[in-house]
């Protein structure tokens, strides 16, 4: 139980890349980090470059979100 909770928030607070592509693909996020990880030896590090963009396009999604009006929200 413990173990979960301390799962859930590192991988909430180490930008939450892995799990949100993990929701998108329908895949454990633990399957996306070992294929990003493998990809990420396998071309010198290059998938490091995505993972920084899709970072800052979620902070960015959020921020967004979370700055709306939500009276105009339907």
């Amino acid at each position: 139980m413990k173990h979960n909770l301390f799962r859930n928030i590192i991988e909430s607070s180490i930008f939450g890349v892995c799990a949100w592509l993990g929701r998108k693909l329908m895949m454990p996020s633990k399957k996306v980090r070992m294929y990003f990880i493998y990809v990420s030896f396998l071309t010198l590090g290059s998938p490091i470059l995505i993972y920084l963009t899709l970072t800052f396009v979620l902070n960015l999604r959020y921020m967004v979100k979370s700055s709306r009006n939500p009276v105009w929200d339907i």
